[in-house]
């Protein structure tokens, strides 16, 4: 009897055990939110405003750019001789509404004593507003052309990396053509989405840690970055197939961005990412 009493004690004891673990197991988890995600893949197609030939393609895939710098250049013979007539021009006008208004100032104040006719004096202020008008249509003439040759160089919108090499060297392209299709390294931000009952624990500015798959070999953990939340969406949507989900995929979610802060070459576009949210965090 004793020995029996002993190991339904030492049974109770152990369900006691059990049940306490579980208690604090789930409690840790309420008091952490897990969520999966991609870090957006941002890129934009780089094209000439205007159409012509390839000279130069200064960049080959997998280049880093930095912004501003000079990818791209099309023979810009014709733009640049536009561009010295359209300067002839502006010379031109000029000369004449510099006439025109000689004139006037000369003659009209004649029509006071009726030394020039009425007729005359709508002549030359007619002539002299004609030659205004012909002088900043002259200007307009030379920023478009001025605008027409600079486009025939491509610069880089931003900060980023060359994914492909549509063109080479010598090809005919039109207008708004892709020559390039880079993608932007800054700012990274993950896309997320979180499940309908979770949407009460996420708000705007909140601080969280996101993991990657990948094990650095200086620590032996996962590589571990801070990030912010920089978005929720206001509209709830089935869970896409791609998401990855520990619920129904049929259930509602709402899409989030984590903006991420200190990255470095190791985070990629594209990368699935876990993302850990600390529910007591007042950060």
């Amino acid at each position: 009897m004793k020995k029996k009493r002993i190991i339904l004690l030492l049974l109770i004891l152990l369900i006691c055990v059990f049940l306490v673990f579980l208690y604090f197991k789930n409690r840790k988890v309420m008091n952490e939110l897990t969520l999966y995600g991609n870090i957006e893949i941002r890129q934009v197609d780089l094209s000439f405003q205007v159409a012509g030939k390839i000279e130069k393609l200064l960049k080959e895939e997998g280049d880093k750019v930095k912004e501003g710098e000079l990818l791209a250049v099309m023979d810009s013979r014709d733009y640049a001789v536009n561009l010295e007539k359209a300067e002839a021009e502006v010379e031109k006008t000029l000369a004449l509404k510099s006439d025109a208004e000689s004139k006037f100032e000369r003659q009209a104040p004649l029509a006071d004593d009726n030394t020039i006719s009425p007729q005359d004096y709508d002549t030359l202020l007619n002539m002299r507003e004609k030659t205004r008008a012909d002088y900043d249509g002259a200007v307009a003439q030379k920023n478009f052309a001025k605008n027409q040759l600079d486009y025939t160089r491509i610069y880089a919108p931003e900060e980023g990396i060359i994914m492909i090499r549509v063109q080479e060297p010598g090809a005919n392209v039109a207008k708004a053509q892709p020559v390039y299709t880079m993608a932007k390294t800054k700012p990274v931000w993950v896309r997320a989405y979180v499940n309908e009952t979770d949407l009460g624990n996420i708000k705007y500015g909140q601080e969280v840690s996101v993991y990657t798959d990948t094990v650095d070999p200086k620590t032996g953990r996962k590589r571990m970055y801070k990030g912010q939340v920089g978005y929720i969406s206001p509209v709830a949507e089935f869970t896409p197939k791609t998401v990855q989900s520990t619920d129904i995929r049929t259930n509602l979610v709402y899409r989030i961005r984590v903006y991420i802060y200190d990255i470095d070459e190791y985070l990629r576009q594209g990368m699935p990412v876990t993302i850990k949210v600390d529910l007591n965090s007042k950060k």
